[in-house]
């Protein structure tokens, strides 16, 4: 029978998922066999990895092997993974505008309204429009 073969990101999700899951502090071994055997213990050592380099768990030695503690959620997860992709993109107010403009409208409500209370930081310094912050002025 042929393995079901899950993207990167997907294999993240569903480790830290099984990690968010846990009483405590959890070895490989543990994440494998929450998330069934089809899956390679070393796929999931490297996706611990990965995700400790993320910064979104952490892990202490106990002997020759480590237990490991998410330090963020599933949604922090994908938080990232969105930011890297926007990073990687050189025009980035058009990134943001195509996807705004593709939001469902509960979803864009949600956005509106988390960056309504969102707290000013240094480049939005006032409750402005996006054109108020480029520095044109009307």
């Amino acid at each position: 029978m042929a393995r079901v073969r899950r993207g990167q990101g997907e294999l993240e999700g569903q480790v830290l998922g099984a990690l968010s899951e846990a009483d405590g502090p959890v070895s490989a071994a543990w994440v494998q066999q929450r998330l069934g055997d089809d899956l390679a213990y070393t796929t999931v050592v490297t996706i611990l990895t990965r995700l400790l380099a993320k910064d979104v768990v952490a892990r202490e030695r106990q002997g020759r092997s480590f237990l490991w503690t998410p330090t963020a959620d599933v949604a922090r997860l994908a938080a990232l993974r969105m930011r890297r992709l926007l990073d990687g993109e050189r025009d980035r107010e058009a990134v943001l505008a195509s996807f705004v403009t593709a939001l469902p409208p509960g979803d864009e409500r949600v956005l509106r309204a988390l960056l309504e209370d969102a707290e000013p930081g240094p480049a939005n310094t006032r409750n402005t429009s996006p054109a108020d912050r480029s520095g044109t002025q009307g």
